[in-house]
């Protein structure tokens, strides 16, 4: 940690989590298109029967996956950065727990998209 006590730390540590969150979305979303891209193909065919192609959806599931687990684990390291700040490198009346809290949840709902699009899949 720097011998100085600016509250800027926390902002740099926040902007840092927020790119990785906005990399883990776009890659959540590149997984759903890749995951739906085989059932495009087909619906475009006109194939009778249209199922999204197996090894699409599991290359675009484990893409989903992998932006998950950046920001979760982009959100574990800025928890653990936050909680190393001393007091005066904290801003005052400022809510800290917000971009964890999204973070969470958007880590949460890519695991989700992912289960659906695993069961979606294997009717």
């Amino acid at each position: 940690m720097p011998d100085t006590d600016d509250p800027r730390v926390y902002f740099a540590a926040e902007r840092t989590l927020l790119a990785w969150v906005r990399t883990g979305l776009a890659v959540i979303g590149l997984g759903f298109i890749v995951a739906r891209f085989g059932l495009y193909l087909r619906l475009l065919r006109q194939e009778p029967n249209a199922t999204a192609h197996l090894g699409s959806t599991i290359i675009g599931v484990g893409l989903i996956l992998l932006g998950s687990a950046a920001v979760g684990v982009a959100a574990w390291q800025h928890r653990r950065f936050c909680r190393d700040l001393s007091p005066a490198e904290r801003p005052h009346h400022y809510a800290m727990s917000w971009s964890l809290w999204f973070a969470g949840l958007l880590a949460v709902i890519g695991l989700a998209l992912a289960v659906y699009l695993l069961q979606s899949d294997m009717r």
